[in-house]
């Protein structure tokens, strides 16, 4: 029963940050830097596309979570960029669930700036969901999203999630993936502090306001930490990084069913590459 109850939550709750796969708990956590230029990194474009056009190195980065504790409710997420003269590509892959109970997804993703005030992106997903006593289900969507340096330390931003609809399978009373819209403001007040805030309106789902922040404490270290308002769902989490290297341990509390654990590698290729020339 228990596992049941968090099955059930787990979708009622992810459902409201608007993708089809069950995002991570901390999905803000490893997106956080979307509404910024110096605090993106290459998980940056899974909350916004056009986050991508600012990767400035390949980069690639893992993502894991136990959700509320429950093995068959374990999420794995990978992610890649590739930046090139005509625009910066990026591939993100999902799985959530165990053997009796599914989701997958696979996305490829493109982005580019409009000149230095405006970027733009678009990420097309395959997703399927997998019930082997059942069988299976697939669907084709698509999400796109844009970003404003209004100033050197003032961005916005707005990202749409499958606005076209679309159901999984061919019936006409198969389930219909709810289409989503989030408008959102990051301001960097210094090298090494920036603030995020942004507000999500999924179909039939109450309004949600996400609110993070990430201080960079010291040259090898940061903490993020944040909240989302719909569930009361908090996040914190450090990091460390270690030249092209950098690992965070994060963790997210939710009052009824209890902590998240999750873990970070992110890996900066352009790195490497500039302390050999350094060197």
């Amino acid at each position: 029963m228990k596992l049941i109850l968090s099955i059930l939550c787990s979708i009622c709750i992810i459902a409201v940050q608007g993708q089809a796969v069950r995002q991570p708990i901390a999905a803000r956590y490893a997106g956080l830097g979307a509404y910024s230029k110096n605090f993106a990194d290459v998980y940056s474009f899974t909350q916004n596309q056009a986050a991508l056009a600012n990767v400035k190195n390949a980069a690639a980065g893992v993502y894991a979570e136990r959700r509320f504790l429950v093995e068959e409710l374990n999420l794995y997420s990978a992610v890649l960029a590739l930046p090139t003269r005509s625009g910066n590509f990026g591939v993100q892959a999902d799985y959530f669930g165990f053997k009796n109970y599914n989701e997958s997804q696979i996305g490829l993703a493109y982005a580019r700036n409009l000149g230095s005030k405006v970027d733009i992106g678009v990420k097309f997903n395959y997703y399927s969901v997998k019930i082997p006593s059942y069988g299976s289900a697939s669907n084709i969507n698509f999400e796109a999203g844009a970003l404003l340096h209004l100033t050197d330390k003032l961005h916005a931003g707005f990202h749409i999630f499958n606005p076209t609809g679309g159901k999984l399978g061919k019936n006409e009373n198969e389930e219909k993936l709810a289409a989503a819209y989030k408008v959102g403001f990051g301001y960097e007040a210094s090298d090494k502090f920036f603030i995020s805030s942004e507000v999500v309106k999924q179909e039939y789902q109450p309004v949600n306001v996400n609110v993070g922040f990430q201080y960079n404490f010291l040259k090898q270290f940061l903490l993020r930490a944040g909240i989302a308002t719909a569930t009361s769902n908090s996040f914190v989490g450090v990091g460390l990084t270690v030249k092209q290297f950098r690992l965070d341990v994060a963790a997210s509390y939710h009052p009824q069913l209890g902590f998240t654990p999750g873990i970070l590698l992110l890996f900066d290729f352009g790195k490497q590459k500039a302390e050999a020339i350094t060197e």
